[in-house]
């Protein structure tokens, strides 16, 4: 979803997203209209700065989803907790409330790790606790809200929470609960996936590097007795021919926001001592474009997801659009038909 000014390109040549409700109702009720699975929002406490003053505006993800689901019917309603910030018993009434508000369409995406300067903006960074330690605080938080929102009452002593007699009503209106999905890459984040989540957002630097990402997780998970779902992400420049959607890209590029990159970077880590060393997401905002993308003709674009879904077995994509208006248009008219008939179960 568009709730953060800028969406995912760091440019001042790009369509305007400005992360208000109005652009983010609109892009709902159009992903509702074309027949999307789910809707997604992140949630984001500071920006990047830079000319475009890229993601300081965001909207709230849990009150936003919470309005979107009640303007629709169909689509999965995701929001977004970061662990660190949010009690998990305080969590778990806000998202069986959500359930109850979408007739049982809510998701959770659950993100473990966080950006320094974000979270020390607000007294809310553990020095204490390492880039693994906020795996283990996940994984107790989690359990701590599964439990909730299944048992009438909760008693647990761990090293994070503390529950006594611990209640939480009413309970999701989904069986057996609400739809859990992370990001992860590390071998630390995989791991908390494939025990605590139905899927994960994975990437990679190449096709190969996905697929082994994607084929890897799918046989952790096998070895645990679980089912775990890949999805990719993908932002997608349609346009009428492939050699217009190359010209959009090399104008999106011409406007890169270096100043916004170098805060970025900041924040993921890159510059300090916590990381320190490129990844496939670092070396691809360089180019301004921080997600893999699908440049050409809805022919070409249909062709090429239909490549990575096959190649690297994944189970969807989450998609991205420089102009959400335009581009989910085109995608459900122009692109999604072919996709359905090539999947259909």
């Amino acid at each position: 979803m568009p709730i953060a000014n800028g969406g995912w390109i760091l440019s001042s040549t790009t369509p305007v997203i400005d992360g208000s409700y109005e652009s983010n109702r609109r892009a709902a009720l159009l992903a509702e209209e074309i027949g999307l699975d789910f809707i997604m929002s992140m949630a984001k406490f500071r920006g990047y700065g830079g000319r475009t003053d890229h993601w300081r505006s965001s909207l709230d993800s849990m009150v936003l989803m919470s309005a979107l689901a009640a303007l629709t019917s169909r689509v999965k309603i995701w929001t977004t907790f970061h662990t660190l910030l949010q009690n998990p018993a305080v969590a778990a009434k806000m998202i069986a409330t959500l359930d109850q508000v979408s007739h049982g369409r809510a998701g959770l995406n659950v993100v473990p790790g966080a950006f320094r300067g974000e979270f020390s903006q607000m007294g809310a960074w553990p020095d204490t606790i390492s880039h693994d330690d906020r795996y283990e605080l996940a994984s107790e938080w989690l359990r701590a809200i599964k439990a909730l929102w299944t048992e009438p009452s909760v008693t647990m002593q761990g090293r994070y929470f503390n529950f006594e007699d611990c209640q939480s009503d009413p309970k999701p209106v989904q069986t057996p609960r609400p739809f859990i999905v992370a990001a992860g890459m590390s071998e630390r984040g995989m791991r908390f996936a494939i025990e605590e989540t139905d899927a994960i957002f994975i990437g990679g630097r190449d096709d190969d590097e996905l697929r082994s990402t994607s084929l890897r997780a799918k046989q952790l998970a096998r070895d645990a007795g679980r089912r775990l779902r890949t999805y990719a992400m993908l932002i997608l420049v349609i346009e009428d021919s492939d050699a217009e959607a190359d010209a959009t890209i090399e104008r999106f590029r011409a406007g890169f926001d270096e100043e916004a990159f170098v805060g970025m970077m900041r924040s993921y880590g890159m510059i300090d001592a916590e990381i320190g060393c490129e990844n496939a997401f670092t070396a691809r905002a360089r180019t301004g474009i921080t997600a893999p993308h699908a440049a050409g003709s809805p022919a070409t674009i249909g062709a090429r997801m239909t490549q990575l879904i096959e190649h690297a077995d994944l189970d969807g994509m989450m998609l991205i659009f420089p102009d959400y208006q335009s581009g989910l248009a085109r995608f459900g008219a122009e692109i999604l038909p072919s996709l359905r008939a090539r999947f259909a179960a």
